[in-house]
């Protein structure tokens, strides 16, 4: 039995010195190191006692911060200062980050612990965290299984009890996905109310950095201290968060379109299940659509491979990433690095990016995808005229086994055709267990707000839940 329910309650245990968060932390890192999961890709051991001791002695004088004690996990995505910053490639295996991201000094501030970095898919692309440099991650609760992708270490670690959440980011899904698949709670913010000034950067204008945790009051908590402006980044809105009483009803849009898409019987009872739930809570339930959610995968495959070929071309073996031998020239050294350094998802990606922007088809497939971005956009826009949120599942199945689709781009890709829609309008979405299918694996609901109305959605969640 856990010694606590959520954060909240673990910093009071450790104020009024009735938890030893020493124990607590040596209790995590033995877990880890025990673990044959591979979700971390590297664990702070000492730092982190070091800093269980300091907080401890802060929570006692009365001067720790919203989240002392809490022992968070960063996805190795995240710039953490003299830490390797490796973004699951071997191309940047040596690379120590000179500095903290935004979000890392955020959670230091209000006295989190960093435990370690979890793996993921190599520079955050991929839906099953198989294309990682450093070997897949398992699904703590089928370890035959994938853990979802591409924030799966985060996930994996979370639900296996190696942390008490952890961060991820979330460019198509590689948040909500697999919360989903590993049974936790995972929120992708809206876009830019959480800097991402720190994050290594996959599609700039996709990418959002957000928590997964146990519950909903960690996951509010965690968002509370990670959001808000910051002039590092120069995409973070300094606008302020919508918020709605929590005693209030809310009007809830299940599109259409989305349920013609589903294909798992226990999926849609799961979604039916909900349904009622809120119903009987006093909200409205209605149908709405989103007539452009069919073109969605197509035209975020386009625009993130394209944003992802320019982001990655820093890594040349100059100023970064692992330098292979010049051999005949510089040419032959950038081909070299670049080669042997980054995997097969991501040289694919990098293609297919540089092909759409090359002269002739520029016009053909990214002009035409972003006017495909903004017809989604409007067609959220228009659904939220009837509905305050959404509800839609978060993948059209639970967790697949290793291997099953590596091999089929098409399926890996499809595994996202619930959450892309999301990134392409810039919304928040949160990602719930309910449900399992038949053989008891969890299934994750997906909540979407308008954009800045993560309060909303946390106000329905707790009301309904």
């Amino acid at each position: 039995m856990p010694l606590y329910s959520d954060l909240q309650e673990k910093a009071d245990l450790l104020k009024s010195g009735n938890l030893s968060l020493h124990e607590n932390v040596s209790g995590f890192l033995t877990r880890i190191n025990d673990s044959d999961l591979n979700s971390f890709t590297s664990a702070f051991e000492s730092e982190s006692l070091s800093r269980a001791d300091e907080i401890s002695r802060k929570s006692r004088s009365g001067s720790a911060g919203k989240l002392a004690g809490a022992v968070i996990a960063v996805k190795d995505v995240i710039a953490i200062e003299g830490k390797h910053l490796t973004c699951g490639s071997a191309i940047l295996k040596d690379y120590i980050s000179p500095y903290n991201a935004t979000v890392i000094d955020k959670l230091i501030r209000e006295d989190a612990i960093i435990i370690g970095k979890t793996n993921c898919d190599e520079f955050a692309m991929g839906s099953s965290n198989e294309n990682s440099a450093y070997g897949p991650v398992k699904n703590p609760l089928d370890h035959d299984r994938v853990p979802g992708g591409s924030s799966g270490g985060s996930a994996a670690a979370v639900a296996a009890d190696l942390c008490d959440a952890a961060l991820g980011s979330d460019t198509g899904g590689s948040i909500r996905q697999p919360a989903a698949f590993c049974g936790v709670w995972g929120l992708k913010p809206t876009y830019s109310a959480v800097s991402r000034y720190g994050l290594t950067a996959y599609a700039s204008s996709f990418d959002s950095i957000g928590p997964l945790a146990k519950n909903l009051n960690d996951l509010e908590l965690i968002f509370d201290v990670i959001s808000g402006y910051d002039d590092s980044d120069t995409t973070s809105n300094p606008e302020l968060r919508q918020n709605r009483p929590s005693d209030a009803p809310f009007t809830i849009g299940i599109p259409d379109e989305y349920v013609a898409g589903i294909q798992n019987k226990d999926l849609l009872a799961s979604l039916n299940e909900f349904r009622s739930v809120a119903e009987k809570a006093g909200h409205k339930v209605i149908s709405v659509s989103l007539p452009n959610t069919q073109y969605a995968i197509a035209a975020y495959y386009i625009l993130a491979c394209a944003e992802a070929s320019s982001n990655l071309s820093r890594y040349d073996g100059v100023r970064y990433s692992d330098r292979k031998s010049i051999g005949s020239g510089l040419s032959d050294m950038y081909l070299t690095t670049r080669e042997s350094g980054f995997g097969k998802e991501v040289r694919k990606r990098i293609l297919m990016g540089t092909y759409v922007l090359s002269s002739g088809y520029y016009d053909a497939y990214f002009t035409k995808a972003a006017k495909v971005r903004r017809l989604i956009s409007n067609d959220f826009s228009e659904a939220f005229r009837s509905c305050d949120l959404i509800l839609t599942p978060t993948t059209p199945d639970t967790a697949f086994k290793l291997g099953e689709k590596i091999n089929d781009p098409l399926q890996m890709y499809l595994s996202d055709i619930f959450t892309v829609s999301v990134n392409l309008a810039g919304l928040p979405a949160l990602s719930f267990p309910f449900g399992n299918d038949s053989k008891g694996l969890p299934f994750g609901l997906q909540i979407i707000g308008p954009a800045f109305s993560e309060k909303t959605i946390f106000s329905a969640l707790r009301n309904i839940l």
